[in-house]
């Protein structure tokens, strides 16, 4: 008698994976480029050397803060923004999907 009701949540659980799928949703200032770590709090990107706002936060390909002193790798697809300053305060690690579809694309016009 218990199967029937446990065996509808499990495979109403399995056929809604695919909706937690989530779309990136970046804010309007945001811009492309590609990130090489450095010695903290310098970056580079497109080749620039540029520096990190203080309280800077960097999301990884999963949408999970990174450290700054964890990131590993060059040339890293990011999106980001930038403060009054012109210091990076936003960093988002972009998924090979997310690097092929265009910026304006991604862009939430209700976000800042």
């Amino acid at each position: 008698m218990w199967r029937r009701p446990f065996l509808t949540i499990c495979i109403s659980a399995v056929l809604a994976i695919p909706a937690m799928a989530f779309e990136r949703p970046f804010p309007a200032p945001t811009k492309r480029g590609k990130l090489a770590p450095g010695a903290y709090p310098e970056i580079t990107i497109d080749g620039t050397l540029r520096r990190l706002a203080p309280g800077a936060r960097i999301w990884n390909e999963s949408n999970l803060i990174e450290m700054p002193a964890a990131l590993r790798g060059s040339d890293l697809v990011v999106n980001y923004t930038e403060d009054s300053h012109g210091e990076i305060d936003r960093v988002w690690i972009l998924t090979p999907e997310e690097a092929r579809e265009p910026v304006a694309k991604q862009i939430n016009p209700l976000q800042r």
